[in-house]
Formats: C-alpha cells, sequence, structure tokens
C-alpha cells in the first residue's frame, strides 16, 4: 500500500487541479487557510458542508478550501505530499501508511460517519430485495483496500454469503468511474454513494435496493488526519477544526432533513431540493453521523477486524499512535 501511495505522489499536483472543488467564505485578514483533500463529493458528508455553510469554521478563524481527491490513497498521498494540510478519508488509509515504515505517519484526529455511506444500485427493479439476490451476479465494487469495498465483503460474510465464490465482485473500477461503467453496461449491481445512487434512479439506470452502512454495522468510517508533525506544530488549527466539526454534527442531529438540505444547497447546486431532502433523510435514517468527532478504541479495533477479514491487513497498528483525541475531549 505504502508502495501505491508514494507511487501517486506524482500525481497529487495534477489531481488538486483537475479534481477540485474549492468552497471558501469572503476572505477576511483574521482567517486562517487550509487545504483540506475530501475522498468523494457527497451528502453523506453533510456535517463537514453544515459546518462551511453555517460560518462554523469562520466562528473558528478558519477557511477551508475543500478539494476533492478522489479515493483514501489519492488522499494519503496529498496529505504526506504536503499538497494539502488535512486529509479526509476513512482510517484505513493511515494503518496502511504506518505499518508501511513512514516515520511522519498520518494521525487521525476527528471521526465524522460511523457507517459505510454507499448503496446497492441494481440494474432491474427487485421487490424485497435480499443479500441472497447477489448470488451469482457481477456486481462493481470499490476499490480493494478501500473503506466501501471492506464494508461491503464484511456485510456480506455476516449473511452466509462468500464474497469470493458467491458472487463476482468487480474492483479494477476507479471509483469515479464506477457509475459510468455500469450505465455503459458493465455489471447487474454497483455499489454507490449519494447523490450518485439517485441520480441513477432518476435517469432511470437502476434502483437502489439496499444500504451497505445497514448492512454492516457501525464503523469509523470517514475521519479526519493528518500528519503526526503537522498536528504537533499546529494545535490551535487542528483544535479549531474539530471544534467547527463537532458544531456541524450537533446542527445535523438536532434538525430535519429539510433544514439541513437547504443549508448545503449550495454544495449541490445541481439537485432539486426535493432530491437533496430525500437523500438527506436517507442518511439520517441509517443513523450516519458519529455524535461528536470522538472515536472510541473498540470501534478502531473493529475497523481493523473488517481489514482483517478482508484479507488487507496482518499486522494491528496501535490505538494509542493513530488516534489523537486530545482535541475530542
Amino acid at each position: 500500500m505504502r508502495k501505491i501511495i508514494i507511487s501517486t505522489i506524482i500525481l497529487v499536483g495534477i489531481m488538486v487541479t483537475a479534481f477540485s472543488l474549492v468552497y471558501k467564505y469572503t476572505k477576511k485578514s483574521n482567517l486562517t487557510t487550509i487545504k483540506l483533500a475530501e475522498v468523494t463529493h457527497s451528502i453523506f458528508y453533510a456535517p463537514q458542508y453544515v459546518a462551511i455553510s453555517e460560518g462554523f469554521f469562520e466562528e473558528e478563524k478558519l477557511e477551508i478550501d475543500l478539494i476533492l481527491t478522489p479515493g483514501a490513497d489519492k488522499v494519503m498521498a496529498a496529505v504526506l505530499s504536503g499538497d494539502v494540510d488535512i486529509g479526509f478519508s476513512g482510517p484505513e488509509a493511515t494503518i496502511y501508511v504506518y505499518n508501511g515504515g513512514e516515520k511522519d505517519y498520518v494521525v487521525t484526529f476527528a471521526q465524522l460517519t460511523k457507517r459505510d455511506g454507499s448503496f446497492i444500485v441494481s440494474r432491474k427493479k427487485i421487490n424485497n430485495f435480499t443479500l441472497d439476490d447477489l448470488k451469482g451476479k457481477y456486481v462493481i465494487g470499490g476499490r480493494k483496500g478501500g473503506m466501501p469495498e471492506m464494508t461491503f465483503e464484511w456485510a456480506l460474510k455476516q449473511h452466509g454469503i462468500d464474497p469470493k465464490k458467491d458472487l463476482f465482485i468487480d474492483t479494477s473500477v476507479d471509483f469515479a468511474a464506477m457509475q459510468g461503467a455500469f450505465i455503459g453496461g458493465t455489471g447487474d449491481f454497483v455499489t454507490l454513494f449519494e447523490p450518485v445512487a439517485l441520480q441513477l434512479e432518476k435517469q432511470q439506470f437502476g434502483y437502489v435496493v439496499a444500504s451497505v452502512g445497514a448492512l454492516s454495522g457501525e464503523t469509523p468510517y470517514t475521519a479526519y488526519n493528518a500528519r503526526k508533525s503537522y498536528i504537533k506544530e499546529n494545535p490551535v488549527i487542528i483544535q479549531s477544526l474539530t471544534n467547527a466539526i463537532n458544531k456541524g454534527l450537533k446542527f445535523v442531529a438536532e434538525n430535519n432533513a429539510e433544514t439541513i438540505a437547504k443549508s448545503i444547497y449550495e454544495f449541490f447546486p445541481d439537485m432539486s431540493m426535493n432530491d437533496l431532502i430525500a437523500v438527506t433523510q436517507r442518511y439520517k435514517d441509517q443513523d450516519t453521523w458519529n455524535d461528536n468527532t470522538y472515536l472510541k478504541e473498540e470501534a478502531f479495533n473493529r475497523l481493523q477486524e473488517i481489514m482483517i477479514n478482508a484479507g488487507e491487513l496482518t499486522k494491528k497498528a496501535p490505538y494509542a499512535n493513530l488516534v489523537d483525541n486530545s482535541f475530542s475531549k
């Protein structure tokens, strides 16, 4: 994994430019600008967008340059190369970096989501879908070693289905290309995040039949991370960012889907308000977001069990080294 990350560092500068989605407040001289790489752009991360739109970052004297960097491996490459200050991705990527021997490794300091945010989309409409309907089928899954694919396989195994024998899971399709591959005719099913899953439904290319997050259970799915040295040198920035995210989590916990949708609408201008509300409600219904940014040790250990189960991890990494909850206490 470390070799893969290092090999992509050269491409990060291009990625940052090609996939940038930068959201800024009206520039004020007293704000510190932070480059933050997000692994995908989804309503799944509503508390983060709320923190921007409601001015929670600004209250903490921060301005966020939000940079879309598809794939946790590419987020890690951006963090390790210094192209961004903060990474936002699955904590599994920090484990790969640590076990790869990186001295200035990447540490998670704030958790946002506690479930998988992807949905199983079927090419054909299926009433009363169960995971048994996947047997013998072709599924476009996530990247091998990434959280979406590992939690999907975990869900299958928890329901007595062998991911290797009972169906074919294609992990060769790039994350950003999964939607296009499915529309082009590849596969019987695909796992997609929102709002992409709803877009396929609206275009009548597929039907959402199940939530992977509901099927796989709780796990620290996406969180904020930075180099160990950056956290040590910039504790005020890390604390301020954590404070803003906690305010965003509180907002989504205390408000209904319509209020949340109105708050984050500027980040999804191509969606109708009704669709935005519907997707937000989907994520609220499956209890997607953490109560606060504290990442519990038992949750981190469960993540590593999922990784071991997927055959992606042979050596557990120490929670005390890779998680810093001091900013969440």
